[in-house]
């Protein structure tokens, strides 16, 4: 968009600022755009929706944003199920600035611009030989989102995607870009390297890329006693890269693995080759149990019988051996998961040891089983389970950030969720929302009230990029020095407040106790506040907030 192409709905006085500052520098915003997180849960209007194509475009945004007293939010694919990056006001997305700067195929060192997706940079490693050490289950975020919320993979050998940042460059709040790693700058480092949106725009992004591999794996389907079994055993370290979905209902497991070969042709045909699409792949499959998921928010009682029925036709009826199959994959092809639907998320991350323990209290509850009852434990869940179905599979996930993350490098975020002193076990409680429409609410509510409790029981904290319900003072507990920390540097950066909502204000800055305290809240001088929730068209909520300060500065 040329300077004097600005929308007729700005306010008079900041479009008199914005065409005040053209100096040749393109300012690429549009109105009437209109935002939804990947699973529609949340969506939200910007007053304008911008796409930089360089750096200088976007330290012209942060500035511009300032100048006119506009919080800021940056946005990839929205694939976060919470309300984390809606707006009323600006929008910046940077899919136009994604491309590879540099990749040393010899030492792995890549830096590539923010924006791009991970898919995008998984091909361009490809092309050089290279891959990312370790990845999570989808490959639509930005690597600049995947970092900031603390995505993480499957492996005991592995922490959060993070570790394998080298340093970043992130433009703060007065407009101007600086670079930042364990040796340069290592508080903002260790801030930015989760940052939540709550800093600057992260626009730069070096890493230590590893040769090119090949996964063969293998999987098994059998009854979750002989998954707790093995729990201390071999389970986890079978393999480089292990993951479990667990079917609470038929109390069985699904258990990948996969380790390391090389990426040529005689590996690929020796392991088997790609897999074939499973059931739910095929079209058939997803639309059927759509269709069933559906059914479901009306007879929420056949909800076990369809956990038997689809997931027996896609991995079998069967347990043991008869099970297994098997095949190879490129590495950022075979971690990928089909997400499938629409869904509510709730993921927390708690001491691997304490694993066989949560699965066993979750499932009495869910069971509601008595003393007596085959597998009952007292799980202390003060909610009822009385009329309650939920979904599956549960999926459970590892990962260790001490073993190249430590505090002591210099490299490991401040707000991380894993044990400093040991390896992590991630439980993800998923809700579908057939056709963008959601599930009785009360219980989803009273499922996730009963999950969370447990997770807090169990020593747990949520991922970041899902939903949760956890107050500032809880994360203050938990995290401690690091915590404050990282509000310390928060502060520091942007202290009035150009990338903080009402999401940062729930989670980090806090409202205060009871409405009387939450009014009198110091609200910062640019911080977007009040969001309202309606009913959006097409499923959601349809959020709308408002600028903490209107006059232009």
């Amino acid at each position: 968009m040329a300077e004097t192409e600005l929308p007729s709905t700005l306010p008079a006085n900041v479009r008199t600022t914005i065409a005040a500052h053209a100096d040749g520098i393109p300012f690429r915003a549009r109105a009437g755009y209109t935002h939804r997180t990947w699973a529609r849960t949340f969506s939200s209007l910007p007053e304008l929706f911008i796409q930089p194509e360089s750096l200088a475009e976007i330290e012209k945004a942060v500035t511009l944003a300032r100048r006119c007293r506009r919080r800021l939010v940056t946005v990839g694919s929205g694939h976060s199920p919470s309300d984390l990056t809606c707006t009323s006001s600006w929008m910046l997305n940077l899919d136009r600035f994604s491309r590879v700067l540099a990749c040393d195929p010899y030492t792995g060192l890549t830096t590539v611009e923010a924006g791009i997706r991970l898919y995008q940079l998984s091909a361009a490693l490809d092309s050089a030989g290279l891959a990312l050490p370790s990845l999570g289950s989808i490959n639509e975020q930005s690597i600049a989102g995947a970092i900031s919320t603390g995505t993480h993979g499957s492996s005991l050998r592995h922490g959060l995607i993070s570790e394998s940042i080298v340093s970043i460059k992130i433009t703060l709040a007065d407009g101007k870009t600086y670079t930042c790693s364990a040796s340069e700058r290592p508080d903002l480092f260790r801030a930015a390297l989760l940052s939540l949106g709550a800093l600057g725009v992260v626009v730069e992004v070096t890493l230590r890329a590893v040769p090119g591999f090949s996964l063969a794996w293998s999987q098994t389907i059998d009854s979750d006693s002989r998954l707790l079994e093995s729990w201390d055993g071999p389970l986890w370290k079978q393999a480089e890269f292990v993951r479990v979905w667990w079917f609470p209902y038929m109390r069985r497991a699904v258990v990948w693995s996969a380790h390391k070969v090389p990426s040529t042709e005689a590996s690929t045909r020796q392991y088997g080759g790609p897999a074939r699409p499973a059931f739910l792949d095929t079209r058939l499959g997803y639309f059927l149990y759509h269709n069933l998921l559906a059914l479901a928010r009306w007879i929420p009682r056949i909800t076990p019988w369809i956990e038997w029925f689809v997931f027996g036709i896609n991995y079998g009826f069967q347990n043991g051996e008869v099970t297994r199959v098997s095949g190879c994959d490129v590495s950022h092809r075979a971690f990928l998961l089909n997400c499938l639907y629409s869904q509510f998320v709730n993921e927390w991350a708690i001491p691997l040891y304490r694993g066989p323990e949560a699965l066993q209290r979750l499932a009495a509850w869910l069971h509601r089983l008595q003393p007596g009852d085959p597998g009952y434990v007292e799980h202390g869940i003060p909610f009822s389970a009385e009329g309650l179905w939920v979904h599956s599979p549960v999926e459970v996930r590892v990962s260790d950030a001490t073993v190249y993350t430590s505090a002591a490098e210099g490299n490991r975020p401040f707000l991380d969720p894993t044990p400093f002193d040991g390896p992590a076990l991630y439980l993800n409680a998923t809700m579908y929302r057939p056709y963008y429409r959601d599930p009785s609410r009360e219980a989803t509510e009273r499922y996730y009230k009963a999950f969370e409790w447990l997770m807090r029981d169990l020593g747990g904290k949520p991922h970041w990029a899902k939903s949760f319900e956890v107050s500032p003072a809880e994360f203050e507990e938990w995290y401690g020095d690091d915590w404050r920390e990282f509000c310390r540097v928060r502060e520091e950066v942007d202290p009035e407040g150009l990338f903080v909502g009402p999401w940062h204000r729930r989670y980090i800055l806090g409202e205060g106790e009871g409405e009387v305290e939450k009014e009198a809240v110091s609200r910062l001088p640019l911080e977007e506040v009040g969001f309202v929730k309606e009913k959006a068209r097409g499923g959601g909520l349809l959020v709308h907030g408002r600028q903490n300060t209107f006059e232009l500065a």
